[in-house]
């Protein structure tokens, strides 16, 4: 059985040890794992054909990627060779491919060649790996938490499938934590874990396995060590106490794990659709979704003025003049973020969000300028009256320009029955207000507005 002083001697890490040496010991990612598929192709020993397709594993951390490929060349027999983009460049690349057809002229065997984050190697280093993938040399499996059609070169895409891993579920997670309680390989029964525990574990870990089983580790190492003080006392440990197990409660996850893993990269798939869920969330008119996903953006170290810009336009697009007074507060969010910076933004990034999110809302004023740009895009844009054109200019009285113009002021009412769009369009309609908050009142002024102007 494993000792407490082996849990908490920095060996290899409970999350490399509990790696599946088969793809049958894989949890999760069932849609990649069907009978015939790339992956399950890949790793059969028996396979008539080399397989060799590369493919590209895209999804979260820890949700197998790695253990996917390591999973494969177990199975299958094939030579492994692991490079990681952090620390691997372009020579490193081609001394395996050259070692590679050596394996493979001498020996006939086949490589593997797993390339972790492959987003991190630039454009000339990912060339390199080309010739490999094209001419068979090389069999690669990519991994990647960043969307590979922003992060890797389009001939490498075309070379090779992608294939989306999935969060894991959390019985994916509790199969995986109660897998290494008991496996040898693992905690080997050191201790026991509460129902709680396990529970906070899989909260905590967000469907990331890796995250999961390092609070395990961490968790049991806090029990282990609870257990050792509270025997330390007594004196001379009895023999029945060796029979003891320690339990793993909440309270030592707690203790080991400080908060749950936020899934968030500023310039990767997370950044766009956390932003927008934000502004969807405030367009549905729902704060406390639209906090939600504020509060993720801040705890991901968002730039704030990203966040600040989007309310701006957020209150221009969708809350428009149904309450002219939450541009007003957006701009001042954005003011008071830039004067007071971070984390004492957050609450004027808060108190925009909320107002945003619960006022009435209309786009009529973004529906009507993309109308009329879609207008002017095709052609339907005419010479301007020439009563509205400048008269001030010299010899613009000659050719007409102001003739006929009546000054509105001039009017009882400040508006007078006369022509502004030009004949092409005349009576063309781009804002189309509704009565949805203080644009209710701008509808029906506008109605009278257009009477008068309709009157000519």
């Amino acid at each position: 059985m494993t000792s407490p002083a082996a849990l908490l001697s920095g060996q290899t890490p409970l999350a490399v040890r509990m790696r599946p040496v088969s793809l049958a010991e894989v949890a999760g990612q069932r849609h990649l794992l069907r009978a015939g598929s790339p992956i399950v192709a890949l790793a059969d020993p028996e396979a008539t054909s080399p397989g060799a397709v590369s493919i590209i594993l895209w999804g979260p951390p820890g949700t197998g990627k790695t253990t996917l490929a390591q999973a494969i060349a177990r199975s299958s027999g094939r030579r492994f060779v692991e490079l990681s983009a952090v620390t691997a460049g372009v020579k490193d690349v081609r001394e395996v491919m050259q070692e590679a057809i050596t394996q493979r002229d001498l020996y006939g065997q086949t490589t593997i060649l797993f390339l972790d984050e492959i987003h991190r190697f630039t454009k000339a280093q990912q060339d390199a790996l080309l010739p490999g993938v094209e001419n068979g040399w090389v069999i690669l499996i990519a991994a990647t938490t960043e969307n590979p059609s922003f992060s890797v070169i389009s001939p490498l895409l075309s070379r090779s499938l992608l294939l989306t891993l999935q969060p894991l579920t959390d019985d994916d997670i509790a199969l995986l934590v109660d897998r290494a309680v008991g496996d040898a390989r693992g905690l080997n029964g050191a201790v026991a874990l509460s129902d709680e525990a396990r529970a906070a574990l899989v909260r905590l870990a967000s469907g990331d396995a890796r995250r999961a089983l390092t609070g395990l580790e961490a968790a049991a190492a806090v029990a282990l060590s609870h257990s050792s003080d509270a025997k330390a006392p007594k004196g001379k440990k009895k023999a029945s106490d060796a029979s003891v197990v320690p339990a793993v409660s909440a309270d030592d996850v707690s203790q080991a794990v400080d908060k749950a893993l936020l899934r968030y990269d500023r310039q990767g798939d997370e950044h766009y659709d956390v932003i927008s869920a934000f502004i969807k969330s405030i367009r549905g008119s729902d704060p406390d979704a639209a906090l939600h996903y504020l509060a993720r953006m801040i705890e991901a170290g968002e730039d704030p003025r990203f966040i600040a810009r989007r309310l701006v336009i957020s209150a221009s697009e969708d809350v428009g003049l149904a309450d002219p007074q939450g541009l007003v507060i957006a701009v001042a969010a954005a003011d008071a973020v830039a004067f007071i910076g971070m984390p004492e933004g957050r609450i004027p990034l808060a108190e925009a969000t909320v107002y945003l999110a619960t006022t009435a809302k209309s786009n009529a004023a973004y529906v009507g300028i993309d109308a009329a740009i879609a207008d002017i895009r095709n052609g339907g844009f005419g010479r301007v009256p020439v009563h509205l054109r400048d008269a001030h200019y010299p010899g613009a009285k000659r050719l007409g320009h102001g003739k006929g113009y009546v000054y509105s002021h001039d009017s009882e009412y400040g508006i007078v029955p006369q022509q502004y769009l030009p004949d092409e369009l005349d009576g063309r309609r781009y804002y189309e207000p509704k009565s949805l908050g203080a644009e209710r009142d701008v509808a029906a002024r506008l109605e009278r507005i257009r009477r008068i102007l309709g009157d000519r």
